[in-house]
């Protein structure tokens, strides 16, 4: 390993001198050692004196950063580190190369799965568009199977006026009066049957309600048909002076004519598929007829004569 050593000055030669007085202490020698191409990564400083102006000093961050250049340079010319270096780039490169395939597949695995959700929205919108459809072709076809109704007569068992006090106690004329209604029901549908109700059957002289009876809920099956008989009833209704026809002739009833009418509504519900699809028919029916004392207990044909709406 070479050694380097520095010549003595003329000053120093002549601070030998015994002669002459001593000036300053003697300095110290030093060394300085030069790095080998063998051990770049290692470096030795010397010490220099603080009163030396001419003497180089290194800084220790410059020489941190030659250092790592020096071991980076080293380790890419070395051919064992070379080898390193490739393997971690052709690692780092499959790595790269499987995350990309992870997120193509679950790109591929999301846009499925969306698929899949479309899908079966539009497979439930198409449902529900059929079924729509469906039920509004029943609907459309049940509303034309009206069912047919026909009062066909009725008959009034007794009619009776007689003096009497109503529930205040005031005097007046009290009507009693007993019937009974026939009508004919038909359900044409040939697919469903239809619930039956009716509002109260009424007899009526001009405003006044002087008889009412009620029709018991029933069932009528597909293409089928049956007769209704109500009896509609009035007891001790009070008059007031209002029929003014039987003012005279309580004692000759026989020759009474009091003209009434017959009014009510029937209900039909028809549940075409179950409660979903459902029909419903209303029928307003309105019967003039004359009540006379000399046909008591004998029909009175209204087939011509009601109004139904």
């Amino acid at each position: 390993m070479p050694v380097t050593m520095h010549a003595k000055s003329d000053s120093e030669v002549t601070s030998l001198d015994p002669s002459s007085p001593p000036r300053s202490p003697r300095r110290p020698l030093y060394y300085v050692q030069s790095p080998s191409q063998h051990d770049a990564e290692k470096m030795s400083y010397g010490s220099s004196p603080l009163g030396s102006p001419n003497h180089y000093h290194c800084s220790p961050i410059h020489h941190s950063r030659e250092s790592s250049t020096s071991r980076f340079s080293a380790s890419i010319k070395n051919p064992k580190h070379a080898t390193t270096w490739k393997k971690i780039h052709r690692d780092l490169e499959l790595r790269a190369a499987a995350d990309a395939e992870d997120e193509d597949e679950d790109d591929g695995f999301y846009s499925a799965g969306d698929r899949r959700v479309r899908l079966y929205l539009c497979l439930a919108l198409a449902f529900v568009l059929l079924f729509t459809v469906f039920s509004l072709i029943l609907w459309g076809a049940g509303r034309s199977y009206k069912p047919k109704i026909i009062v066909k007569d009725v008959v009034f068992r007794s009619f009776n006026i007689q003096a009497g006090m109503d529930q205040t106690g005031v005097p007046t004329d009290m009507l009693s009066l007993n019937s009974t209604i026939k009508i004919s029901y038909r359900n044409p549908a040939t697919f469903f049957g239809v619930h039956v109700s009716s509002t109260p059957v009424a007899l009526y002289y001009y405003q006044l309600k002087v008889a009412s009876g009620q029709m018991k809920e029933f069932y009528q099956s597909r293409k089928s048909q049956r007769t209704i008989v109500m009896v509609v009833l009035g007891h001790q209704v009070p008059l007031y002076g209002g029929v003014s026809v039987v003012g005279g002739a309580k004692d000759h009833l026989e020759k009474v004519a009091v003209p009434m009418n017959l009014t009510f509504v029937m209900r039909s519900r028809g549940y075409i598929l179950g409660k979903l699809v459902k029909v419903k028919f209303l029928k307003s029916i309105r019967c003039p007829v004359i009540l006379r004392g000399d046909r008591l207990s004998k029909p009175h044909k209204l087939v011509d004569s009601c109004i139904y709406k």
